[in-house]
Parts: C-alpha cells; sequence; structure tokens
C-alpha cells in the first residue's frame, strides 16, 4: 500500500482503512480477551437537531450498504497497520480476524427520505461486536453528511414551491469531491430538480444542469467589445440556452435580449442572474422578458428563498451551492444499545442514551403525522401505528432491492407534506415530540439504579 499518496483518493478498497483509529485498537482489545465475536447492537441517532431545524430527512442508507457489502482488508492493509508499530503488543488473532473478516451482520433502517427526530434510530447495526464497532466512522460520515444535505434540500424545496425549478450548484463549495457526490445525491432525494456536478448527474442517471459563469461573458467583452458576442456564442452552440446576465449591467442586457427576440434574431429559454437587487431585478427582467424563465443565484438559502417569494421577486428557479452543501452539522452518534442479549446504556453527562433495541412507532393520518413513540424493539405497534425501521441488510446481505433516487424523493415531499406546520416553519420550529414508551423507560431506570 502506497503510503505516500498524494491524490488522497477513496477507492472502494480503501474502505476499511477509512475508520477512525480507536475503532481497530478497541477491535484489538475484544480480540485480546475474546470477545470480538459476541454478538452486538449499534445505534445510529441524532440527541438533537440542529439548531433552527424542527426535523431531519434521513439519507445515506444507499451508500452506507454498498460499503458494508464490500468491507474487507487486503494484505497490503494488513502489511500498512503492521508497520505503523500501534498494533506490536496486540495479539497475533488480532489480524487473523482483520485477514478474514467480512460484514455478516444485519441492519435495521428507517427508508430514505423519512422524517426523523431526536433520539430516534436512522439505523441498527446488529453483528459480531468486532464488525459492528469497525463500521461506526464510514456509516456516521455518509449518514450525517447526507442527512443534512437532504434535510436542506427539503426545507428549501418547501420554501420554493412545487414549481420553482431547483439546481444543485454546490460542488466548488463542498468538503470534498467525495463530498460534492454525496451532495449532489442527497440535494436530488431532498427534493432538487437537477445538479451541475456531471460526473454525479452521469452517475446517478440524470442530465446536469447549468448555465455560464461570468468569465465567459468577461472573455468575449474584452476580445471583441461586446457581451452580446458571448451571448450570441453560447447560444449558437446550445439548444435552448440559459444566459448569465448580470456581469455588467443586468437590466440593459435583458432590454437588448428582448430586442433580439423580437427581431428574430435570438432564441433563448431563460436567464440568470446572480447578484444586485434579486427582487427588483427579476421584476425589471420581468417586464422585459415576460416569456422567459429567470433563475436567481448567489448565496441563497430557505430564508433568502422565502425573503425573495415575500418582496414580489419574479423568479422561477434557484441555483443553490454554498449553504446548501455546507452549515450546522447533523451530529448523528453511534451507540453501543446491547452486547450478547445484556442491554447497556450511557449516563453522561448530557451524553445519556436509551439502551436496548429499539423501534420508532408513528401515527399519522393521509394529511399529518400525529406522533412518535420510541419503544422496544420487541414491542407490539398499536393497531394505528406503524413501525418505521425495517430490515434491509441480513447476515451481510441485502434484502431489498435498492430504491431508484426518484422514488426516494418523492417520499420526501410526501413525509415534509404531512408534518405539522410548525415543525416546517423556518422561524423556531416546533419538533414532533417523541413519546418514551413505559417498558423502554422503565428498563432505563432499571439499568440506572444498577449503575
Amino acid at each position: 500500500m502506497n503510503l505516500e499518496d498524494r491524490e488522497l483518493t477513496i477507492c472502494t478498497e480503501d474502505y476499511s482503512l477509512l475508520t477512525d483509529l480507536y475503532e481497530l485498537t478497541m477491535i484489538a482489545c475484544y480480540v485480546g480477551d475474546g470477545i470480538e465475536e459476541k454478538p452486538a447492537s449499534f445505534e445510529l441517532f441524532v440527541r438533537h437537531l440542529p439548531k433552527g431545524f424542527g426535523y431531519l430527512i434521513a439519507m445515506g442508507l444507499t451508500q452506507a450498504l454498498d460499503y458494508l457489502k464490500k468491507l474487507s482488508f487486503s494484505q497490503s492493509q494488513i502489511e500498512a497497520l503492521r508497520n505503523t508499530k500501534i498494533f506490536d503488543r496486540a495479539p497475533e488473532k488480532f489480524w487473523v480476524v482483520l485477514e478474514s473478516g467480512r460484514f455478516t451482520g444485519d441492519v435495521w433502517a428507517v427508508p430514505e427520505g423519512t422524517a426523523i427526530f431526536a433520539n430516534e434510530p436512522i439505523l441498527r447495526v446488529e453483528a459480531p461486536l468486532w464488525q459492528a464497532q469497525l463500521v461506526e466512522t464510514y456509516l456516521l460520515n455518509t449518514i450525517n453528511y447526507q442527512t443534512l444535505i437532504a434535510t436542506k434540500a427539503a426545507r428549501m424545496r418547501d420554501a420554493a414551491g412545487e414549481k420553482a425549478k431547483l439546481l444543485e450548484f454546490g460542488s466548488r463549495r463542498a468538503f470534498s469531491p467525495q463530498g460534492a457526490i454525496w451532495a449532489a445525491r442527497a440535494a436530488i432525494a431532498g427534493g432538487m430538480n437537477a445538479t451541475s456536478n456531471v460526473l454525479a448527474a452521469l452517475k446517478l442517471g440524470h442530465v446536469p444542469s447549468g448555465t455560464m459563469a461570468h468569465s465567459l461573458v468577461m472573455a468575449f467583452t474584452a476580445l471583441s467589445g461586446s457581451e452580446d458576442e458571448a451571448f450570441a456564442a453560447f447560444e449558437r452552440y446550445f439548444s435552448d440556452p440559459v444566459l448569465l446576465i448580470d456581469t455588467y449591467d443586468t437590466v440593459a442586457a435583458a432590454r437588448r435580449i428582448a430586442e433580439k427576440i423580437r427581431l428574430g434574431e435570438m432564441n433563448i429559454t431563460g436567464v440568470r442572474i446572480d447578484s444586485g437587487d434579486l427582487a427588483e431585478l427579476s421584476r425589471q427582467v420581468r417586464s422585459l422578458l415576460p416569456d422567459i424563465t429567470i433563475f436567481a443565484s448567489g448565496d441563497l438559502d430557505e430564508w433568502e428563498i422565502t425573503r425573495l417569494k415575500q418582496a414580489g421577486a419574479a423568479i422561477d428557479g434557484y441555483g443553490i451551492g454554498t449553504k446548501l452543501v455546507t452549515g450546522s452539522p447533523v451530529n448523528g452518534v453511534y451507540k453501543l444499545v446491547e452486547i450478547d442479549g445484556i442491554p447497556t446504556i450511557k449516563e453522561s453527562s448530557g451524553k445519556k442514551t436509551y439502551p436496548d433495541r429499539k423501534q420508532i412507532f408513528r401515527r399519522k393520518t393521509n394529511s399529518k403525522i400525529l406522533s412518535d413513540r420510541l419503544g422496544l424493539a420487541t414491542e407490539i405497534p398499536s393497531n394505528d401505528e406503524q413501525p418505521l425501521l425495517q430490515l434491509v441488510m441480513k447476515e451481510g446481505k441485502q434484502v431489498l432491492d435498492p430504491e431508484s433516487l426518484e422514488n426516494i424523493q418523492k417520499r420526501t415531499a410526501a413525509t415534509v407534506a404531512i408534518l405539522p406546520k410548525e415543525t416546517r416553519r423556518l422561524d423556531k420550529p416546533t419538533s414532533i415530540k417523541v413519546e418514551i414508551s413505559k417498558p423502554l423507560e422503565k428498563l432505563r431506570q432499571s439499568l440506572t439504579k444498577q449503575i
């Protein structure tokens, strides 16, 4: 294994080492004391929603399952770990476990596109202790980030309305090239129409979407003395063009375009405004180009979209980047809840957990989510409750066919539509209160007394 890889790119074969060191040091301890094969259950959940959020949209399960299916250690990876000297005192069986190991456990999860709340498991891993421990880092990475992006996309879709076109423009602001791909996927699943990321779009079976940058206009203007030459070139080489018109004078550009359309010299489908007073400029452009789609971009988010609509902006679509793919993190955690049939609990100040394997029981109608109950996995749902966690992987093999992105997007939209208004609002949203079942609370109190 090349330890001087300066590209720092990731391939499937790297997945086993894409973990925190303490996962491996703990596994060495488990192996040394002979408990590495004990059946264990870990749950991934958030203790608190990000500030200003009333809900989260669960996302990232598809990539999590792909990771688990392909997990393995190569000889070169084993050798690289040995060469660190960190594990010189680890038992020899530690290397045997890593060398021969595959993920053989079960996974329960809520479907992607499902709204979840604080303390509700997004997924549960049931596997031999060393396997369930090893996968923590990767599962948190993909689910935390994709859940954040999907939730923000859903909030932006909710703010913009069903008819607005929403484009994901965030690749240059995402936290890494890999993050850009995940962000594009989660954004579309959360309600965006398309992404400008070419690789992401093609991998997802979509057509990439975008316009032009100011540099095109600046280059043609510098060489020819006319902004219109840039517009003409773009129209010449692309059908249904959308022109970026704010490089110099937005209204003057729109006026010239309108005249060319009137004379039959130009045929475009839209224009984009990226700066200035978007509400006022869009109204002026609309008066000049009444039949053209107007896009806006430039550090937009759900609050700015709402403000623009309230200001009477004449905007049909939004290109959203930085504030979609960055922001307050989803602080999902991954905690042991049971080992060898024994429920476990954490009592740290501010970081307490509920013990044992759990299930989310949701009550809802066609028009509204009524309540959630967090209970033990062994509890029986009442007639009006629906269990949310489903078995998605059995003994290391996926038991459900992968869902299409379109189906996940539809689930997201349907889920958001039945959330209470106070949960969807942007200003001080009120999350749905999650009831703790009596058996779960009784177990928690019993374990607390024992401790």
